[in-house]
């Protein structure tokens, strides 16, 4: 077993998942969580990774139970500290893994928000006179893209009455139907497009890519010039699934269109829509 502090830990598992071709939004993401946990640590005097026990994981969970974060939250931190101890044993910096023996919270997950007809017809309503923002809106509605992968778009993939999926972090590629509306708003959106070098479909002003952070801040601006409540980014794919499945669209159509690499988890929006039609493989306008 090698020995390693701490620090020099968190530096070459950062290393190893940039590597591993992690996106820098789940970099960071780890780094800030395996910080905190070092952080922690620090405070009880563990100088190396090797002397951390499993009560000591325990501790810091507790920790932040008692600062306010969710049962939810709690677990998303202990599964980045199994991804980090996983890296540790491969690199045999550990020969025991403690963070197995550490038990997750148990909370149940909120339903998915599904808008109203009347509440993604304001939302589009509030950004029509955004040429580059209602083509955005418009295409995660019509398609339930992520919003990575829509910030990943290229002018290139975007064809006639299709759209290519670039691959987004674990999501393989793919190429789903454009329908009418989203045709025209992305030509809408071309008409006004800067005429820049970049080839992301979506710029901003002075010619760099829109960014994923920048663009669901700029949804959520429209969120509430809408005055739809409680809604986030990720609704308007939920909208999309639930649309679909209450017009009756395949499992399997729907799922190869979300790019789900299981059909399980196309399957758990079913509880969510009561109602669905005669069995169809069209996907239609929202």
């Amino acid at each position: 077993m090698k020995s390693i502090t701490l620090r020099s830990a968190l530096e070459e598992f950062k290393n190893f998942l940039k590597n591993n071709q992690k996106s820098n939004s789940t970099i960071v993401a780890y780094g800030k969580d395996i910080d905190q946990l070092l952080t922690f640590l620090e405070g009880l005097e563990r100088g190396e990774i090797s002397h951390v026990l499993k009560e000591d994981l325990d501790s810091f969970l507790a920790k932040l139970s008692k600062e306010g974060y969710t049962p939810k939250s709690v677990s998303r931190k202990i599964n980045s500290i199994r991804t980090f101890y996983r890296f540790l044993k491969v690199s045999e910096y550990i020969e025991e893994d403690p963070s197995l023996l550490v038990v997750h919270p148990k909370y149940e997950l909120a339903p998915p928000r599904i808008l109203t007809p009347t509440e993604y017809r304001a939302l589009r309503d509030a950004a029509r006179g955004d040429g580059r923002m209602f083509a955005i809106i418009e295409l995660l509605l019509q398609t339930g893209i992520r919003i990575g992968e829509l910030a990943n778009l290229r002018l290139s993939d975007v064809g006639k009455d299709t759209l290519h999926i670039l691959p987004f972090e674990k999501h393989e590629e793919r190429t789903i139907a454009l329908n009418k509306r989203a045709q025209e708003a992305l030509q809408r959106y071309m008409t006004v497009r800067p005429k820049v070098e970049d080839d992301h479909l979506f710029v901003t002003k002075s010619g760099k890519p829109f960014l994923i952070r920048n663009i669901r801040t700029a949804v959520e601006r429209y969120f509430r010039l809408a005055e739809i409540q409680a809604a986030k980014v990720n609704d308007l794919r939920h909208t999309f699934v639930a649309h679909h499945l209450k017009h009756g669209v395949s499992l399997q159509v729907l799922s190869k269109t979300l790019g789900h690499k299981r059909l399980s988890t196309t399957e758990r929006y079913l509880q969510y829509v009561p109602e669905r039609g005669k069995d169809t493989s069209v996907l239609t306008e929202l």
